[in-house]
C-alpha cells in the first residue's frame, strides 16, 4: 500500500518533467491525451489505496482511533528532526480521491476545449503538478513536509491563472494572479511561525506524535501558535474578511483552473484545520472556536448577500464558496462529532458541486465569449436546453436540496451547532446557528435569482446563436461523474459518513 501511495505522489511529478522535455511540435491533444492517462493512473491508484476491511466501502475505524494506511516515515532532515512521513486515513482518502478525480477530469476536458491553443503541454503539466501537491499535503503526517506540499501548489495555480486567464483582461488577470499568490504565501508564513511554536512546545513536527501528545493549555504559546495556524489557513479556505483574492482568482482563471481552485486548493486550509488545530492544539482550539465560528457565519451571510449583487456568473460562484466554506469553518468550530462530520462531508460535496457548477459556467462562456448576464441574455432553456437543466440541477444541489449531496453537510453543521462541545458557550452557538440557517434561505434566492435570469424568458426576444452548439460529447463524459456522485452522496451519504465513525 505505501508504494501505491509514493507512486501516487511521485507519478505526476516525474510525467509533468516528462512533457516539459518533449518537443515544443507536440499537439495539444496528444500532451491532454499523455495527461489524461498519468492522471487516470492517480485515480486507479488512490482508490485502490481507500481504507476497507470488510469490502470496498465497508471501513470500520478501530477502537483505538482513525489508523493509518500506506505509511512511509523516514529521515528527512535529520538535524532539524524533520522526516518524510505519509500516510492516508479516513479523513485524507476521500479527499485525494475527490483531488484525482477533478484532476482527471480537467486533462478530460482538455482534449477538446482548451483556453489556449497551442499550450496545452505546459498547461498539462502544471495541472498534474498542482495534483501531486495537493495529494501529497492530505498525505503529510509531519508540519514541514505539510507546509512544503502547502507550498508546491502555489506556484502553478499562479502560472495557470496568469497564463491561460480571461484573455479579454489582461491586466485584471494578472492582478488576481498576483493577488492569489501574495495572499497565500502571507498565510503560509504564518502558519509556518504557528509550526515552529508547536515544536518549541512539543520538540517534534510529527503530526502523529503531535495528536497523540497534544499541546496542552488555552493561553500563552500554545494560544499564539493555534491564532497564527487559524489565521494561515483561513486564508486559503478563504474565511471572511481573507476571502479577497478569491472572486478575481475564480473569475479571471480558465475553466480547469477554476475547477480544481474550488474543487481541491480551498481543501486545504479546512483539512489543515481538522488535521493540524483541532487535535494537536486542543485547549487553545477550544479558546479561539467561538471566534472561527463567528467570522465563518459573517462569511456565510456576507457571501450571499455578496452573490446577489453579482452581473457574472463566475464570480457569483465564486462568492457562494465563501458562503459554502463558511458553513464548513462553523463546523469545525463547533468541535462536535456532528459538526466535524458535517464539516468532512460538505468538504467533498463542495468539491463535487462546485467543479461541476464551474465547468458549466465555462461552457457558457465559450460559447458566448463572456460571463456577464447582462451580456448573455436569458432563455438559456431554449438555447441550450440540456446545459440549462444541468445548470438548474447543480444549482439546487449547491443551496442544499434534499436528496443531493449539498444538503447532508449543512444540515448535519447546524445540528453541531444546536449542540457543540461541552467547553464552548451553546449560547452563542445558537445564536451562529440561526444566522447560518437564513444563510441557507439567501443561498436559494441567489441561487434561483440566477436560474430566473440566465436560464428562463421569451426565447423570441434571446434568439439562439447559429454557432452555439449544446451539450458536446466530451462535456458528457466530463461531467457525468460529478452528476451522479451529487445524486449517489445525496441518497446514500453513509457512503462518507461511516468512514470517520467517532472524531
Amino acid at each position: 500500500m505505501s508504494a501505491i501511495l509514493l507512486g501516487i505522489l511521485a507519478l505526476p511529478i516525474l510525467a509533468s518533467l516528462a512533457l516539459w522535455t518533449l518537443p515544443a511540435a507536440v499537439g495539444d491533444r496528444l500532451a491532454a491525451m499523455y495527461g489524461s492517462v498519468i492522471s487516470g493512473l492517480v485515480l486507479i491508484g488512490s482508490l485502490l489505496l481507500w481504507p476497507r476491511s470488510e469490502g470496498w466501502f465497508a471501513y470500520v475505524p478501530s477502537e483505538g482511533g482513525r489508523p493509518l494506511q500506506a505509511v512511509t516515515d523516514v529521515p528527512w532532515i535529520p538535524a532539524l528532526g524533520v522526516r518524510f512521513h505519509v500516510a492516508v486515513d479516513s479523513i485524507s482518502m476521500p479527499l485525494i480521491v475527490l483531488t484525482a478525480l477533478l484532476t482527471f477530469l480537467c486533462c478530460l476536458y482538455s482534449l477538446k476545449i482548451t483556453p489556449r491553443i497551442g499550450r496545452t503541454r505546459s498547461l498539462i503539466a502544471l495541472l498534474l503538478v498542482i495534483e501531486a501537491g495537493v495529494i501529497g499535503t492530505f498525505s503529510a503526517m509531519d508540519l514541514v513536509l505539510f507546509f512544503v506540499c502547502f507550498e508546491i501548489v502555489l506556484i502553478p495555480m499562479w502560472l495557470v491563472i496568469d497564463i491561460w486567464g480571461d484573455d479579454h483582461d489582461p491586466v485584471g488577470r494578472k492582478r488576481a494572479a498576483n493577488t492569489f499568490v501574495l495572499m497565500t504565501v502571507l498565510g503560509s508564513a504564518l502558519m509556518l511561525l504557528g509550526f515552529l511554536l508547536v515544536y518549541r512546545q512539543a520538540g517534534t513536527f510529527d503530526i502523529v506524535r503531535l495528536t497523540n501528545s497534544p499541546v496542552l493549555g488555552g493561553h500563552g504559546v500554545p494560544l499564539a501558535a493555534a491564532v497564527l495556524i487559524a489565521v494561515g489557513l483561513a486564508v486559503k479556505v478563504p474565511l471572511w474578511p481573507l476571502h479577497i483574492w478569491l472572486p478575481d482568482a475564480h473569475a479571471k482563471a480558465p475553466t480547469v483552473g477554476s475547477v480544481l481552485l474550488a474543487g481541491v486548493l480551498l481543501k486545504l486550509g479546512t483539512y489543515g484545520l481538522i488535521r493540524i488545530l483541532v487535535p494537536v492544539l486542543p485547549d487553545a482550539t477550544a479558546t479561539i472556536a467561538p471566534y472561527l465560528a463567528g467570522f465563518a457565519t459573517v462569511a456565510i451571510i456576507a457571501g450571499s448577500l455578496a452573490c446577489l449583487a453579482q452581473t457574472d456568473v463566475k464570480r457569483l460562484i465564486a462568492y457562494s464558496s465563501v458562503g459554502h466554506m463558511g458553513f464548513i469553518v462553523l463546523g469545525i468550530s463547533t468541535l462536535s462529532q456532528a459538526g466535524l462530520h458535517g464539516a468532512l462531508f460538505a468538504n467533498i460535496a463542495h468539491g463535487i458541486i462546485t467543479g461541476l457548477l464551474f465547468f458549466l459556467a465555462g461552457a457558457i462562456k465559450d460559447r458566448h465569449d463572456t460571463s456577464d448576464l447582462r451580456a448573455l441574455g436569458r432563455a438559456l432553456y431554449a438555447r441550450l436546453p440540456r446545459i440549462g437543466g444541468l445548470l438548474t440541477f447543480a444549482c439546487l444541489a449547491s443551496l442544499g436540496l434534499p436528496g443531493l449531496a449539498g444538503f447532508w453537510g449543512e444540515m448535519l453543521v447546524l445540528l453541531g451547532a444546536y449542540r457543540p462541545a461541552d467547553s464552548l458557550p451553546r449560547t452563542t452557538y445558537l445564536v451562529f446557528m440561526v444566522i447560518a440557517g437564513l444563510g441557507t434561505v439567501l443561498t436559494a434566492a441567489y441561487f434561483l435569482r440566477l436560474v430566473r435570469n440566465l436560464c428562463q424568458g421569451d426565447p423570441a426576444e434571446n434568439p439562439a446563436s447559429a454557432f452555439a452548439v449544446d451539450l458536446s460529447r466530451i462535456e458528457l463524459i466530463t461531467w457525468a461523474p460529478l452528476i451522479t456522485l451529487t445524486v449517489l452522496l445525496g441518497v446514500w451519504p453513509g457512503l462518507l459518513l461511516h468512514q470517520w465513525g467517532t472524531l
